[in-house]
């Protein structure tokens, strides 16, 4: 008998994250576990510092994101830009996730129900 992954859900951007899940961890229907959000916008006094912020508010982001899936084996991650593949890299070089099978797309921000069913559709 095969044993049920634990499977989950990320559509994200560079400031926000809605996190899908099962409802039984590792059976049943996709369910929204959690909306994710960056901090605000910090003024900063130089271009450099500015990328440095940005990018410790996108490790917050990820950090958030990963505190909803515990013990995850498969997870697609969908969303605008490139952040997917940044928060992909993260999960890698993250111990506790290296063995994840992560997959990604692109698609424009959706609805809770829009993503629940376009996530079940990926894990079918």
């Amino acid at each position: 008998m095969s044993k049920n992954k634990k499977q989950f859900g990320v559509w994200i951007d560079s400031e926000n994250a809605v996190i899908a899940g099962r409802e039984n961890v590792d059976n049943g229907d996709f369910v929204i576990l959690a909306h994710a959000k960056s901090a605000g916008k910090e003024g900063n006094s130089n271009e450099n510092a500015g990328n440095n912020a940005q990018q410790g508010k996108l490790v917050k982001l990820f950090k958030e994101i990963t505190s909803h899936m515990q013990n995850v084996d498969e997870v697609h991650v969908t969303g605008t830009g490139d952040v997917q593949e940044q928060f992909i890299r993260y999960l890698s070089t993250t111990p506790q996730y290296k063995n994840t099978i992560a997959k990604e797309s692109t698609s424009n921000k959706m609805s809770d129900e829009s993503f629940i069913q376009f996530i079940t559709t990926q894990f079918n």
